[in-house]
Protein backbone atom coordinates (compact mmCIF):
# COMPACT_ATOMS: atom_id res chain seq x y z
CA UNK A 1 0.00 0.00 0.00
CA UNK A 2 1.16 3.54 -0.72
CA UNK A 3 2.25 5.54 2.32
CA UNK A 4 1.84 9.34 2.27
CA UNK A 5 5.19 11.15 2.38
CA UNK A 6 5.93 13.35 5.41
CA UNK A 7 7.82 16.62 5.56
CA UNK A 8 10.29 17.38 8.37
CA UNK A 9 7.44 18.53 10.67
CA UNK A 10 5.55 15.26 10.19
CA UNK A 11 2.78 16.81 8.10
CA UNK A 12 1.74 14.98 4.98
CA UNK A 13 3.10 16.52 1.83
CA UNK A 14 0.43 17.03 -0.81
CA UNK A 15 0.58 14.50 -3.56
CA UNK A 16 -1.61 15.31 -6.52
CA UNK A 17 -5.26 14.41 -6.08
CA UNK A 18 -4.91 11.26 -8.18
CA UNK A 19 -2.20 9.89 -5.88
CA UNK A 20 -4.30 10.76 -2.82
CA UNK A 21 -7.33 9.00 -4.32
CA UNK A 22 -5.27 5.85 -4.90
CA UNK A 23 -3.97 5.94 -1.31
CA UNK A 24 -7.43 6.60 0.15
CA UNK A 25 -9.11 3.77 -1.77
CA UNK A 26 -6.38 1.32 -0.73
CA UNK A 27 -6.45 2.46 2.91
CA UNK A 28 -10.26 2.54 3.12
CA UNK A 29 -10.45 -1.07 1.93
CA UNK A 30 -8.51 -2.19 5.03
CA UNK A 31 -10.72 -0.39 7.57
CA UNK A 32 -13.61 -1.85 9.58
CA UNK A 33 -17.12 -0.46 9.18
CA UNK A 34 -17.71 2.26 11.79
CA UNK A 35 -21.15 3.32 10.53
CA UNK A 36 -22.98 2.66 13.82
CA UNK A 37 -20.55 4.79 15.87
CA UNK A 38 -20.43 7.59 13.30
CA UNK A 39 -24.22 7.69 13.08
CA UNK A 40 -24.59 7.82 16.88
CA UNK A 41 -22.29 10.85 17.03
CA UNK A 42 -24.20 12.51 14.19
CA UNK A 43 -27.57 11.99 15.88
CA UNK A 44 -26.41 13.76 19.04
CA UNK A 45 -24.67 16.55 17.13
CA UNK A 46 -27.53 17.24 14.72
CA UNK A 47 -30.13 17.19 17.51
CA UNK A 48 -28.10 19.65 19.60
CA UNK A 49 -27.72 21.90 16.54
CA UNK A 50 -31.49 21.86 15.97
CA UNK A 51 -31.18 20.34 12.49
CA UNK A 52 -34.35 18.84 11.06
CA UNK A 53 -33.81 18.54 7.31
CA UNK A 54 -30.48 16.96 6.37
CA UNK A 55 -28.93 16.29 2.98
CA UNK A 56 -27.25 12.91 3.38
CA UNK A 57 -25.87 10.46 0.81
CA UNK A 58 -26.45 6.85 -0.13
CA UNK A 59 -23.18 5.17 0.86
CA UNK A 60 -20.78 3.59 -1.58
CA UNK A 61 -18.75 0.60 -0.37
CA UNK A 62 -16.30 1.78 2.29
CA UNK A 63 -18.22 4.96 3.18
CA UNK A 64 -19.96 5.22 6.56
CA UNK A 65 -23.64 4.40 6.01
CA UNK A 66 -25.76 7.18 7.53
CA UNK A 67 -29.16 5.83 6.46
CA UNK A 68 -30.14 5.14 10.09
CA UNK A 69 -30.44 8.93 10.52
CA UNK A 70 -33.77 8.67 8.67
CA UNK A 71 -35.38 7.58 11.96
CA UNK A 72 -34.53 10.92 13.60
CA UNK A 73 -34.37 13.47 10.76
CA UNK A 74 -35.95 14.28 7.44
CA UNK A 75 -33.23 13.09 5.09
CA UNK A 76 -32.72 14.16 1.53
CA UNK A 77 -30.76 12.32 -1.15
CA UNK A 78 -28.79 13.97 -3.97
CA UNK A 79 -29.02 13.26 -7.67
CA UNK A 80 -26.09 14.11 -9.95
CA UNK A 81 -27.21 15.88 -13.10
CA UNK A 82 -24.90 16.53 -16.01
CA UNK A 83 -26.90 18.79 -18.35
CA UNK A 84 -27.00 21.67 -18.99
CA UNK A 85 -24.24 21.92 -16.34
CA UNK A 86 -23.06 19.40 -13.74
CA UNK A 87 -24.91 19.89 -10.43
CA UNK A 88 -26.67 18.14 -7.57
CA UNK A 89 -30.41 18.30 -7.04
CA UNK A 90 -31.99 17.35 -3.70
CA UNK A 91 -34.91 14.99 -3.24
CA UNK A 92 -36.78 13.10 -0.49
CA UNK A 93 -34.65 10.23 0.87
CA UNK A 94 -37.14 7.47 0.06
CA UNK A 95 -37.14 8.39 -3.64
CA UNK A 96 -33.55 7.14 -4.07
CA UNK A 97 -34.45 3.94 -5.90
CA UNK A 98 -32.30 3.87 -9.03
CA UNK A 99 -28.59 3.14 -9.38
CA UNK A 100 -26.41 6.09 -10.39
CA UNK A 101 -23.43 5.82 -12.71
CA UNK A 102 -21.29 6.08 -9.56
CA UNK A 103 -22.85 2.96 -8.00
CA UNK A 104 -25.00 4.58 -5.30
CA UNK A 105 -28.77 4.79 -5.12
CA UNK A 106 -30.20 8.09 -6.33
CA UNK A 107 -33.65 9.56 -6.92
CA UNK A 108 -35.05 9.29 -10.46
CA UNK A 109 -34.92 12.37 -12.68
CA UNK A 110 -38.60 13.20 -12.09
CA UNK A 111 -38.50 12.97 -8.26
CA UNK A 112 -39.77 16.10 -6.46
CA UNK A 113 -36.97 18.57 -5.72
CA UNK A 114 -36.22 20.33 -2.44
CA UNK A 115 -34.33 23.65 -2.52
CA UNK A 116 -30.99 23.88 -0.71
CA UNK A 117 -32.35 26.86 1.22
CA UNK A 118 -34.67 24.43 3.07
CA UNK A 119 -31.74 22.31 4.33
CA UNK A 120 -30.24 22.64 7.83
CA UNK A 121 -27.18 20.43 7.37
CA UNK A 122 -25.25 18.76 4.55
CA UNK A 123 -23.38 15.50 5.17
CA UNK A 124 -20.61 14.91 2.67
CA UNK A 125 -18.96 11.58 1.94
CA UNK A 126 -15.40 11.51 0.69
CA UNK A 127 -12.34 9.42 0.08
CA UNK A 128 -10.43 11.47 2.68
CA UNK A 129 -10.60 14.80 4.52
CA UNK A 130 -7.91 16.90 6.09
CA UNK A 131 -8.02 18.66 9.45
CA UNK A 132 -8.91 21.93 7.69
CA UNK A 133 -12.08 20.33 6.28
CA UNK A 134 -10.76 19.99 2.72
CA UNK A 135 -12.51 17.07 1.07
CA UNK A 136 -10.96 14.61 -1.34
CA UNK A 137 -13.93 13.57 -3.43
CA UNK A 138 -14.28 11.46 -6.50
CA UNK A 139 -13.42 14.22 -8.97
CA UNK A 140 -16.81 15.46 -10.18
CA UNK A 141 -16.92 18.72 -8.21
CA UNK A 142 -20.65 18.36 -7.50
CA UNK A 143 -20.52 19.39 -3.84
CA UNK A 144 -18.18 22.30 -4.64
CA UNK A 145 -20.87 23.63 -7.00
CA UNK A 146 -23.63 23.08 -4.43
CA UNK A 147 -22.11 24.61 -1.31
CA UNK A 148 -20.73 28.11 -2.02
CA UNK A 149 -23.93 29.86 -0.88
CA UNK A 150 -24.98 27.34 1.78
CA UNK A 151 -25.09 28.83 5.29
CA UNK A 152 -26.05 25.73 7.31
CA UNK A 153 -23.89 23.04 8.86
CA UNK A 154 -21.45 21.16 6.64
CA UNK A 155 -20.15 17.86 7.96
CA UNK A 156 -17.59 15.57 6.38
CA UNK A 157 -18.43 11.95 7.24
CA UNK A 158 -15.36 9.74 7.19
CA UNK A 159 -13.47 6.99 8.96
CA UNK A 160 -10.99 8.59 11.36
CA UNK A 161 -8.09 6.79 9.69
CA UNK A 162 -8.79 8.79 6.52
CA UNK A 163 -8.39 12.22 8.14
CA UNK A 164 -4.92 13.53 7.27
CA UNK A 165 -3.03 16.73 8.16
CA UNK A 166 -3.16 18.25 4.69
CA UNK A 167 -4.68 17.54 1.27
CA UNK A 168 -4.23 19.55 -1.91
CA UNK A 169 -6.94 22.20 -2.30
CA UNK A 170 -8.16 24.22 -5.24
CA UNK A 171 -9.67 27.71 -5.02
CA UNK A 172 -13.17 26.32 -5.77
CA UNK A 173 -13.04 23.74 -2.95
CA UNK A 174 -15.58 24.26 -0.16
CA UNK A 175 -14.13 22.92 3.12
CA UNK A 176 -16.57 21.49 5.66
CA UNK A 177 -16.93 23.01 9.13
CA UNK A 178 -17.14 19.68 11.00
CA UNK A 179 -15.84 16.13 10.67
CA UNK A 180 -17.80 13.11 11.92
CA UNK A 181 -15.75 9.98 12.60
CA UNK A 182 -16.10 6.94 14.84
CA UNK A 183 -14.24 8.98 17.49
CA UNK A 184 -16.79 11.80 17.54
CA UNK A 185 -17.36 15.25 16.10
CA UNK A 186 -14.47 17.64 15.50
CA UNK A 187 -14.55 21.26 14.36
CA UNK A 188 -12.16 21.74 11.46
CA UNK A 189 -9.10 23.95 11.74
CA UNK A 190 -9.60 27.03 9.59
Amino acid sequence: MMVPPNDSAGDTVPWNKGQWRTWAREHRATQPDHSVLVTAHLITFLREAGARRVLAYRALPGEPDVSALAHDFELLAPRARFRPTPRLTLHPWNTATEMSRFGALQPPADAPEVPLSDVDAVLLPGLAFDVRGVRLGYGGGFYDRLLPDFVGLTVGVIQGELVVPRLPADLHDCPVKWLATQDGMKRTQR
